[in-house]
């Protein structure tokens, strides 16, 4: 199994998870990037106006912090079905994709068994990976890949074997030009490439075309994304002062100002942390998120000293 390449701040907030939950979990995106994507003759019959993001993860927990997905609904060929979308963000391929995806798929007819006792069929369920990778992977197309049958066998033990393929996006197969799908999920998509990239301040990923289309939500998330990973931060204020609309260059600054600010308060909150471990041992989760939830600059000051000179972590918790 391929490994998590997250950092801390990833495993705490899992940012590639959130943005694209919050691009793809809105139906139009989702089925910009997948009508373009799946073959011509599926896309066809799959009525996507019918696109409906289903509650619910299937994803193992242990998997939780390089891995997410969406399940949608939709009408195809007349009848209901299922497309499911696994988004890998790991550094490497993983050799037994095509059994995971069984299981996520066993999970899905279950809940779908509970929630309708008794249905006359289960629904189809057409499986879909999205990997953010930074070159193209070689791995199974189909679970019978995975089987060690003996050559003289296989046609004898054919009807008794499981057998599915999936469709495989690799955003390291894709130019950024070639990315299909609505502005906004042109947009992060791009981003999450040139993110594997190290071309996060790259030109394609500016386009200002894409930029003036994207909902402001959506192009706070980027920025914030952006500004987490390692990026020079020097050249991203020369990036955002190349913005030539005034209205997005001026939102984007603004909040470039604005996670700055937060990012002294963290580091002042890290500081207070670490100033009561190395004096008292770890603190209590509770302590922890009482200082994590101060806001104000002076405030933090005045726990940064309480910290350093308290004669217990009691006498802090009373600062606090």
């Amino acid at each position: 199994m391929g490994t998590d390449d997250s950092n801390g701040e990833d495993s705490l907030h899992q940012p590639h998870d959130k943005l694209f939950a919050a691009t793809f979990g809105v139906p139009e995106n989702a089925a910009g990037l997948l009508r373009s994507t799946l073959p011509g003759d599926l896309s066809a019959v799959v009525d996507w106006d019918s696109l409906t993001l289903e509650p619910g993860s299937f994803v193992d927990s242990r998997f939780r912090q390089s891995h997410t997905d969406l399940l949608f609904s939709a009408t195809v060929a007349g009848g209901e079905a299922l497309i499911y979308v696994l988004f890998e963000h790991q550094s490497t391929r993983d050799p037994r994709l095509p059994l995971r995806l069984l299981t996520y798929m066993a999970r899905v007819w279950d809940r779908f068994d509970r929630l309708h006792p008794h249905p006359a069929k289960l629904p189809a369920i057409l499986p879909v990976v999205l990997s953010q990778n930074a070159e193209i992977w070689e791995v199974p197309e189909r679970l019978v890949q995975l089987l060690d049958l003996p050559e003289a066998l296989v046609e004898a033990l054919h009807p008794y074997i499981p057998d599915f393929a999936y469709r495989h996006l690799q955003l390291a197969g894709m130019d950024y030009e070639e990315i299909p799908g609505t502005s906004t999920g042109i947009f992060v998509l791009r981003a999450m490439k040139a993110e594997r990239l190290g071309a996060l301040l790259d030109d394609v990923v500016w386009e200002e075309d894409l930029l003036i289309q994207v909902p402001p939500e959506l192009f706070e998330m980027v920025l914030r994304y952006i500004l987490g990973r390692d990026i020079d931060r020097g050249a991203f204020e020369t990036r955002l002062n190349q913005i030539g609309n005034p209205q997005i260059r001026s939102k984007a600054m603004t909040l470039a100002q604005v996670y700055r600010q937060e990012g002294r308060q963290e580091g002042r909150q890290e500081d207070i942390m670490e100033a009561l471990t190395l004096r008292f041992g770890d603190a209590s989760a509770a302590v922890k998120e009482a200082v994590f939830a101060v806001e104000d600059a002076g405030k933090l000051r005045t726990l940064l000293r309480a910290a350093i000179q308290s004669a217990s972590l009691e006498e802090f918790s009373e600062q606090l």
